[in-house]
Formats: structure tokens, sequence, C-alpha cells
């Protein structure tokens, strides 16, 4: 099982998205690429920032892979918060929709484009909960 986050487990994510028809339906009309902030949490271990970039096109991922922070916040969309709300959002714990309307999770970009989409973005979460992760603080 890859580590979250790592690159072998974006590459998995990517590979999850890439085979979806249900993400191609739902995301035909999404343009633009997302960079997850996981933010330092020392309650949970997790000691610095990782930033996880993917870049999504027509109901596709075109890649995905870390990034180093210049490169991450030049994406259209960023979203950060805490490892440990990650990995709630991970184990199907934490609605990330819900999660940016309450604050818990920040986007940076075009919400009401996002909200467009949310489907697109909910199908994304889901890809996300099917793939076997080992945490870091487990």
């Amino acid at each position: 099982m890859p580590a979250f986050p790592s690159d072998e487990w974006l590459q998995r994510y990517r590979d999850a998205i890439n085979s979806s028809e249900s993400y191609r339906e739902k995301a035909a009309g999404w343009e633009g690429d997302i960079t997850y902030v996981i933010g330092a949490d020392a309650a949970a271990g997790f000691d610095e920032d990782v930033l996880a970039w993917v870049d999504l096109w027509h109901g596709s991922c075109r890649d995905a892979r870390l990034v180093d922070r210049d490169d991450g916040e030049r994406a259209a969309y960023v979203i950060s918060a805490p490892y440990s709300l990650w990995k709630s959002v991970l184990l199907g714990q934490l609605d990330p929709v819900k999660a940016m309307v309450q604050g818990k999770l920040k986007l940076r970009g075009d919400l009401p484009r996002m909200a467009e989409h949310v489907e697109a973005t909910r199908e994304l979460v889901s890809l996300a909960v099917g793939i076997a992760t080992t945490f870091a603080d487990e």
C-alpha cells in the first residue's frame, strides 16, 4: 500500500481518475489544476507541509506529483488543511465540500466554478477514498 502523501500514492490516484468513466462524464467541462496542501500536523507526527499537484483536464488527469511550494502555489486551485483533516477525507469520515464551506479546508481559487462541478469533486474524493493507503501516523 502506498503511503499518503507520496508520488506512488498520487500515481495510483491518477490511474484511478483516468480509469473512471463516471469521473470522465462528470468532469467533461472541467479545466484546471489543483494543489492539495497537506499541512504540518504535530499531533499526528507530520512535521512539514507537503504539496500534491494534480493536472485535471476534461475528465482526465494528465499528471499528478509532489511539488515544491513555488510550483504548487501556481495552480488554479489550492486547497489547504492539516494532515489529520486530509486523513479524515481519505478515510471517508469528512466530506470535503462541507469542510470547505465550514472553513476547515481552505480554498484559493474560483469557488463558483468549483461549485458548478461539485459532482466531479465528489467523484475525485470517492476515487481517493478507494485507494488502499498507509498513513504516516499509523
